[in-house]
């Protein structure tokens, strides 16, 4: 059946039809999403007849379930990026030796983020500081990580643990002075290594000398470097990610947007004034030698103009009101261009945007080269399974991990390079996602770091990761510092006892990885020589610390070392082919990694029983493995993970 054309100068309409939206980047990853919730191949839209519906029969066929605010915010998105997706083909290595030779540096690298609160405690305040990281330089070089990410340490109120900024151009008292962090840098930089910063410019804190002068003063410019609005009633039924409206009223009848903490305050970016301010702060941090910026949720910066209402019905499906007006915004990319135009290109540094809700086709125009805006993008797709989310008490299934990359390394294409990561500061710890009673803990904790380590992108390492660090065992919200959290359990309480809340709660609470870093089996794990740690975790120090793991050859440490030191080796594992194998098989997770040089094998188990692999050919040889040595009799165990090298 031969499809009319519906697309007239780019736009797509009620009378478009399935397979049209899918030539549509955002179209393309929306309905993907759809149809991973319903499980349903998202190949069906492009071969089959369902590919010939239109949306106004879409709409007829739901029997009105999608309202018509649905189809209208599903349109502006779809016409506002009416571009055909960026066609590179299934080549995952870089285009030739001399492509190579010039890669950029973070490629190759390795990262490992730092929460500064919880690493290291210099001066027994119980909270970590900007000393205390210095500290542990020479450990972090030792262990073999190319560069660091530091989580915010500007000056703040501290109402969400730094990332609600009252000064971008000072430090926290609790973290040290400016001069701390600038022998920071020297330190990273005298060890070989490179620092990006967190960059969190969607939002200030209320007490921001900008807003606190808007808010005083109508007539101040900086009154539109935030959303005010004017009335008696909310501006628009939006909610926050920390519960309740996005708007916060102030006295005579006026509210300002926050779509995080009621004291993050959402800066509008349409202004230019406010645009040419950030790039400054940017610009003075490069200037300092920072070599680059993790960017908090930067692909909300761009509002649609005029903020209007969310649809409910999007809003119960995604669990936040609104999220279609800004989570892909009008001018995302051209903001986005323009920083990296003004401030990063003139230093060469470095980008990773944070990007909730962005999938493959937008994540190219975010990242393809071509493009000049990002560098790499973290997407979060993997962290839970389809119809789960961060929340929900379940077992994740490995599998789904497996499939995800292997779409990624084969479809991302060589225009763009992917990250690779399965904890940070937002979530609970992968090993206790997939093994909740810990069974297989360290096994299992090997077994992620190899598939991180030789996949193709560069991995972002959490502290403790390289430890095998769990989820806590909290007993009580009143142990719980993540504002979020306790927000949530409050909602929680209205509808639910609050046992019920809390262990709901648990299950999501970023916390679990924001407990103190474990450095050796003695009080608070020795992150403190203090009385106290502003948070404690659950005593796991005894059975999981640096100190214990650096003497033991067989402790995830040492096996994190091996592999950091086989990347840098070898910087295929940044740039080379990747081929899957055996993709059929359940919990076998097998794939090639090579260049016209040298060739490693990778085999794993992704669940907890013994499983057949047959004979494996009599050219490769082992490199590492996540047990004392392979199996044998053609079998691998629990969570089994090994890499060869083929012998040609």
């Amino acid at each position: 059946m031969k499809v009319r054309r519906s697309i007239k100068g780019g736009r797509l309409t009620m009378d478009s039809h399935l397979k049209e939206v899918w030539r549509n980047p955002a179209g393309q990853d929306i309905l993907k999403k759809v149809c991973l919730q319903m499980n349903v191949p998202a190949g069906v839209i492009v071969k089959g007849p369902l590919g010939n519906l239109t949306l106004r029969n879409l709409d007829k066929l739901t029997r009105g379930k999608l309202s018509k605010g649905f189809f209208d915010a599903f349109l502006s998105i779809l016409n506002e990026n009416w571009e055909k997706p960026i066609v590179q083909g299934r080549d995952t290595a870089e285009k030739g030796e001399g492509e190579k030779a010039a890669a950029p540096w973070w490629k190759t690298a390795v990262f490992y983020q730092i929460y500064p609160r919880s690493f290291c405690d210099s001066n027994r305040d119980g909270i970590g500081d900007l000393p205390g990281i210095i500290s542990k330089l020479d450990y972090l070089k030792d262990l073999g990580v190319d560069a660091l990410w530091l989580s915010p340490v500007y000056d703040s109120p501290n109402d969400d643990n730094g990332y609600d900024i009252r000064d971008y151009q000072n430090i926290m008292e609790e973290f040290g002075k400016l001069e701390d962090m600038e022998r920071f840098i020297s330190e990273v930089h005298k060890r070989g290594m490179r620092l990006i910063m967190d960059l969190v410019i969607n939002h200030t804190s209320d007490e921001h000398k900008w807003f606190k002068e808007a808010l005083k003063n109508e007539d101040s410019p900086y009154r539109d470097f935030y959303f005010f609005k004017k009335g008696k009633e909310r501006p628009n039924n939006w909610t926050s990610f920390f519960e309740g409206s996005a708007w916060r009223y102030f006295e005579e009848d006026l509210w300002a947007l926050h779509l995080f903490s009621s004291k993050q305050m959402d800066l509008n970016w349409d202004n230019e004034a406010l645009r040419s301010q950030v790039i400054s702060m940017i610009r003075w941090w490069l200037e300092k030698g920072v070599d680059g910026f993790r960017m908090d949720v930067i692909n909300y910066i761009s509002k649609r103009e005029g903020l209007p209402n969310g649809d409910e019905t999007i809003g119960q499906m995604m669990g936040y009101t609104g999220i279609e007006h800004y989570f892909y915004g009008p001018k995302l990319h051209q903001y986005l261009h323009q920083i990296r135009m003004e401030a990063f290109a003139p230093f060469d540094a470095f980008s990773v945007g944070e990007t909730p809700g962005i999938g493959m086709e937008m994540a190219k125009k975010l990242t393809a080269r071509s493009r000049q805006e990002l560098d790499l993008i973290f997407n979060f797709d993997h962290l839970e399974t389809p119809g789960h989310t961060r929340y929900d008490n379940y077992r994740y299934d490995l599998n789904y991990l497996k499939r995800y990359m292997i779409d990624w390394m084969e479809n991302y294409g060589p225009q763009c390079h992917m990250s690779l990561f399965w904890d940070n500061h937002d979530n609970p710890r992968m090993i206790s996602k997939v093994d909740p009673e810990g069974l297989y803990r360290f096994k299992l904790a090997k077994m992620l770091m190899l598939v991180q380590l030789t996949l193709k992108g560069t991995p972002f390492l959490y502290q403790g990761q390289e430890i095998g660090m769990c989820n806590q065992n909290f007993t009580s919200i009143e142990q719980l510092r993540d504002i979020e959290a306790k927000n949530r359990y409050e909602k929680l309480c209205e509808t639910m006892t609050a046992e019920e809340a809390f262990l709901n709660v648990l299950s999501g609470t970023r916390d679990h990885a924001r407990v103190p870093m474990q450095w050796e089996d003695g009080a608070f794990g020795g992150f403190t020589k203090g009385d106290s740690a502003w948070m404690e975790g659950d005593g796991d120090y005894w059975n999981c610390n640096v100190e214990g793991q650096w003497e033991d050859d067989n402790s995830v440490l040492q096996f994190t070392r091996r592999l950091l030191a086989l990347r840098r080796e070898y910087p295929l594992f940044g740039l080379g082919r990747f081929r899957a194998t055996n993709q059929s098989r359940k919990n076998l997770f097998t794939y090639y990694r090579y260049d016209k040089d040298t060739v490693f094998y990778v085999e794993c188990n992704l669940g907890q029983k013994p499983l057949y692999v047959g004979k494996r050919p009599g050219n490769f040889i082992l490199i590492t493995s996540s047990y004392c040595q392979e199996s044998v009799e053609k079998m691998l165990k629990p969570y089994e993970a090994n890499l060869y090298r083929v012998v040609r």
